[in-house]
């Protein structure tokens, strides 16, 4: 089958046959029309992520060459900013599955992505694995196992981060310390006299440099009120990020971030204190460490934005929001779970009623 390359700026690509939409199939570089099968191949760039020069994006935002205006859906009730690279009538907010109005639609300019790493796993193998856990769970409400038969409660969505690179120099001073042991009597509990030997520590000053790259602290770029990826799933292999192609949105959600690009700076240095006293420890050596005083300087300061994939599926119960998650690279999944009242009050008077039925046979006899 012919395929034809399509480039980075291109939306909502439509198939030359039949007009239909194009969609990204998950774990190839294509675009496929579901109707026709006809397919595009997306071009992938040879050329390494263009990392951009972090204190011109912290001083004047949106106005760089790399930003772009985007249309947003918000969501009313969770706040999630939701972009859709397909033609559609209606939308459902993936993380509440409350209704999008599409009247609301505005045009929001956003920093460009500069990779993003593909679904591997399509829509199908994330509904058997959430159908899958679903079945296994103790006292869920029939509703919830009647909604996991349904793979159109199982989105694909693209989730925004921000990553950040840099040179990272620091002084430090602390302590070295240094096992010995020393011999101490005891009485056992029968009154006799034990002897045992104590670990104890020799504290010595310590100071030094460290340096060294920081590469990719992954920092998360968006928050709502509810629906918040568990750390659980939320581990991708960044060595499978591709530059950032338009064509692999296709068919799917993508959130805006929510979190400022400031605010993720703010994190990532917190993370990279964390690494400089890690290294600081590494330096002092000895036994143990105690690090006092770090004075961290960063230079040559980059930055990303990027997309990673996730399969969100959303449930309401009893008033409540529930939401699972399956990560669109490794197939991981993690949600929280409503429990059946019924169910659990059933069982439990089935228990109390098995348990009279003995004690009467037990009577009886």
């Amino acid at each position: 089958m012919e395929e034809t390359p399509i480039h980075k700026t291109e939306l909502k690509k439509a198939c030359i046959n039949c007009g239909a939409e194009l969609k990204y199939k998950p774990g190839t570089t294509s675009i496929t029309c579901e109707y026709c099968g006809h397919q595009e191949k997306i071009s992938l760039e040879t050329s390494k992520f263009e990392e951009l020069e972090l204190y011109p994006y912290l001083d004047k935002m949106g106005d760089q060459k790399n930003s772009e205006e985007i249309s947003m859906l918000h969501c009313k009730n969770c706040g999630a900013n939701q972009h859709v690279e397909e033609h559609y009538k209606s939308l459902h907010c993936v993380y509440c599955s409350m209704p999008l109005i599409l009247e609301d639609m505005r045009k929001e300019n956003w920093i460009l992505p500069g990779a993003v790493l593909p679904f591997q796993i399509d829509q199908g193998a994330s509904f058997t694995i959430f159908k899958k856990w679903v079945n296994g769970l103790w006292w869920a409400p029939n509703k919830l196992k009647k909604a996991s038969l349904d793979p159109q409660f199982t989105k694909g969505l693209y989730l925004p981060y921000w990553t950040f690179d840099a040179q990272l120099a620091a002084n430090y001073t602390g302590q070295r310390g240094e096992y010995y042991y020393v011999t101490e009597t005891y009485r056992d509990s029968k009154g006799k006299t034990q002897s045992r030997q104590v670990q104890k520590t020799r504290w010595y000053p310590a100071s030094g440099s460290v340096s060294g790259f920081v590469d990719d602290t992954l920092v998360e770029a968006s928050k709502q009120r509810a629906g918040r990826v568990p750390s659980k799933i939320a581990r991708w292999d960044l060595k499978k990020l591709q530059p950032f192609n338009s064509g692999f949105l296709s068919g799917f959600v993508t959130e805006k971030y929510t979190i400022p690009l400031k605010d993720g700076y703010g994190k990532s240095r917190d993370v990279a204190k964390q690494i400089a006293s890690t290294w600081a420890a590494r330096d002092i050596g000895g036994d143990t460490q105690r690090v006092s005083s770090i004075d961290m300087k960063l230079a040559e300061e980059t930055f990303k934005h990027i997309l990673l994939p996730v399969y969100v599926s959303s449930y309401r119960y009893n008033g409540k929001e529930y939401n699972f998650f399956v990560n669109g690279e490794t197939g991981a999944l993690s949600g929280k779970r409503p429990y059946s009242f019924w169910k659990i009050f059933f069982a439990i008077l089935a228990g109390f009623i098995v348990i009279g039925v003995i004690v009467m046979l037990a009577n009886n006899g």
